[in-house]
């Protein structure tokens, strides 16, 4: 026998052993990736039976004995309406909303809507799942006839175009999430502003010009542990620095704005504080995708006489940028849920009026959610489903668009 018939005997029960441990990994990894689909399917099946069903709606006072010589609530002129509110409540809540906004600046429509929810006064007493509604109709009539026979039944799509552009209501039935979609929208955008060029800048420093010393490992070092810090400790950060520490600047007094009510829980604080939470993860990220870029295209610069700077500017951004990006779109994906530290900063749980500009109060879709989970109500439960629904699409779409724009940088490079 020779040596080579003797290598291949050696070598057969080992590539079969070999082949076996590969198959039974695949089998696992493809056990783990169904598991993954089907809790993800779960979730998604769940969000959306909560986000559709049958309710059954009874009113505190009927619309018709509010009409006026015949015409109808919802036909009356916008002084009839005021009139018509200031009536039926009580003087203090009246004022209330005269001072949270003047009733000279409030629209017909928004008028109406004070009426519905402090004067009507509708209210869900049942509600019924999707499942329910489609394969239990009998059950809900039998129940209907029983306990809630003067009710006025519909079937109720909580997500609707309604729903996206109606702000925050105290009445499930009229609640909407254009407000807190405008504070997301406005709280990722300061994040992004500042931590993507101040991300960026200090993973070329750290990749193209710090050298191997301690103080740049222990920089090193501290921006990776701080990549795995807790959210909530972020929001005391920005609770003690832009909140407290900088409040004249957080709040706009520092240039005229909201000199009377100056707060500096603000639309810019949550950015500012959400900037720091994702950070160390766009610096991580862009290390990365320079570390990646070959050094010989580094070299090959250097020997045509480039200097640093243009051997970074010139090839290894345009080199590494799709990978910056990629990394920069991972974070904003987290930024964009976070809840704990915007909670900590300030964000308002209640509030009516849209964002006006990075020194306005505000709230956000995670934190519209998390209220609303909060509340007794069962029906509060359903609107909570769908702002989450409207999160997965806002999150998809800025995601998409990063992705379309990275692309398209990446092939004009």
């Amino acid at each position: 026998m020779s040596v080579f018939d003797s290598d291949v005997k050696d070598f057969e029960p080992k590539l079969e052993q070999r082949h076996q441990r590969g198959s039974i990994w695949r089998v696992v990894f493809l056990a783990s990736t169904t598991v993954g689909i089907v809790v993800l399917a779960v979730l998604l099946l769940t969000i959306i039976n909560d986000a559709f069903g049958y309710v059954a709606i009874e009113n505190e006072i009927d619309p018709e004995t509010l009409a006026q010589e015949g015409v109808l609530l919802e036909d009356l002129p916008r002084e009839a309406l005021i009139a018509t509110l200031q009536e039926n409540v009580s003087e203090g809540l009246f004022r209330r909303f005269e001072h949270d906004k003047p009733f000279g600046a409030r629209t017909r429509e928004e008028i109406l809507a004070l009426i519905r929810d402090d004067v009507i006064e509708p209210r869900v007493v049942a509600q019924w799942t999707l499942f329910e509604s489609l394969f239990r109709r009998d059950m809900i009539s039998q129940e209907l006839a029983e306990d809630y026979p003067n009710s006025e039944v519909r079937f109720e799509r909580w997500i609707d175009l309604d729903f996206v552009t109606t702000p925050q209501s105290a009445d499930a039935m009229e609640a909407g999430v254009r407000t807190a979609i405008f504070g997301s929208l406005w709280t990722i955008a300061i994040a992004i502003l500042f931590s993507f060029p101040v991300g960026v800048g200090a993973a070329i420093y750290l990749e193209e010009y710090a050298v191997d010393n301690v103080v740049n490992r222990v920089i090193q070092t501290n921006i990776n542990n701080l990549a795995g810090v807790p959210s909530i400790i972020y929001g005391m950060l920005g609770l003690a620095i832009f909140v407290r520490a900088l409040q004249p600047i957080s709040s706009g007094a520092a240039f005229g704005y909201n000199e009377a009510t100056a707060n500096g829980r603000t639309v810019v604080s949550a950015g500012l504080t959400l900037g720091l939470l994702i950070l160390p993860l766009v610096i991580i990220n862009s290390q990365e995708a320079i570390r990646a870029v070959p050094n010989s295209l580094r070299s090959a610069a250097y020997g045509l006489g480039a200097t640093r700077w243009q051997t970074v500017w010139h090839h290894v951004l345009p080199n590494a940028i799709t990978g910056i990006l990629t990394g920069a779109i991972l974070a904003v994906s987290r930024a964009i849920g976070e809840t704990a530290p915007l909670v900590v900063v300030g964000a308002s749980t209640y509030i009516t009026s849209d964002p006006s500009g990075p020194f306005s109060k505000f709230t956000t879709l995670p934190i519209q959610i998390y209220q609303w989970t909060t509340r007794p109500q069962d029906v509060f439960r359903n609107i909570a489903a769908a702002a989450i629904i409207v999160l997965l699409v806002l999150l998809l779409s800025l995601n998409a668009t990063a992705v379309i724009l990275r692309n398209r940088f990446s092939k004009r490079l």
